[in-house]
């Protein structure tokens, strides 16, 4: 019988739960449960270690190459920041209704945690994530421009129930006068996303620098007049967390190099070579 049963959960798919069945069958010995408890049991054990696997596969395909939460969060750091409203939108309401996000601020203030904190979240809901930095996003659109493969590029990119990018204002962005602009590049894909899906985006730069940035006034004006009809804007003005942790290690570095007292104490005991051959004759 058990044979029989193991060739059924290998033709659903379950062969990992024949390996458990011996368990529960040991635990239904010995509780005696009704047997609509022990199904349900088997069949909760199967679904949560399915989506448990699901989870991880939403995790590797996101792009996401730390995991980063909210509890991990240093809130202390930064008390002008609005704990409230960044707990609001770990509740994925906003993806739900297909807000964007627009989070500014210097680096080093935690931007980019809280974006990676909300991909995972929505991993961890089986939402389709993808997340970068903006420069590496816009590498890969202009790679499919030079080989031939940019509108399904695009389509990839535009496809993410939630796409974050990141640092936008940091790293450096092509301008060459046979391409089309960043700014053009960008509103191209929000455009494609606008109203049917999230975008959160974090910038190291202001909001009225992206012209210059991105190499288009007009069109990166038009790119954040679409962004403003629709989402959520968080600054976050407060110190550099960063720079907090590089003044701690520098600090510690130097406390735990050994004085140098001792040793010039040690030189001054030695007598001097003069005086050791007077003593000597």
């Amino acid at each position: 019988m058990h044979e029989r049963i193991r060739e059924h959960l290998a033709r659903l798919g379950l062969n990992d739960e024949a390996e458990r069945m011996q368990a529960l069958l040991a635990w239904a010995h010995e509780d005696k449960p009704d047997y609509i408890v022990l199904l349900e049991r088997f069949l909760a054990q199967a679904a949560g270690r399915r989506r448990e696997k699901r989870i991880e596969r939403r995790i590797a395909l996101s792009g996401l190459t730390v995991r980063k939460t909210l509890e991990a969060f240093e809130w202390q750091f930064q008390p002008k920041l609005d704990r409230a409203a960044i707990e609001g939108l770990a509740t994925l309401e906003f993806v739900n209704r297909a807000e964007d996000l627009v989070m500014t601020g210097q680096s080093g203030t935690g931007k980019s945690h809280i974006l990676q904190a909300l991909a995972l979240r929505a991993c961890q809901h089986e939402l389709r994530v993808r997340y970068a930095r903006c420069v590496d996003l816009l590498d890969d659109l202009y790679a499919g421009l030079a080989d031939g493969t940019y509108p399904r590029r695009l389509a990839r990119w535009s496809r993410p129930t939630l796409l974050v990018l990141d640092d936008v204002g940091l790293g450096h962005v092509r301008k060459r006068d046979d391409e089309p602009t960043a700014a053009q590049m960008l509103f191209n894909l929000l455009d494609h996303r606008h109203l049917k899906a999230s975008t959160a985006i974090s910038s190291n730069i202001k909001l009225s620098s992206w012209g210059k940035y991105l190499g288009d006034v007009p069109l990166a004006a038009a790119l954040l007049d679409r962004l403003a009809m629709s989402s959520i804007r968080i600054d976050i003005d407060g110190p550099s967390y960063r720079q907090h942790l590089a003044r701690v290690r520098a600090q510690r570095g130097a406390a735990a190099k050994p004085a140098p007292e001792k040793a010039t104490k040690e030189r001054r005991k030695r007598p001097s070579r003069k005086t050791r051959r007077g003593q000597q004759s």
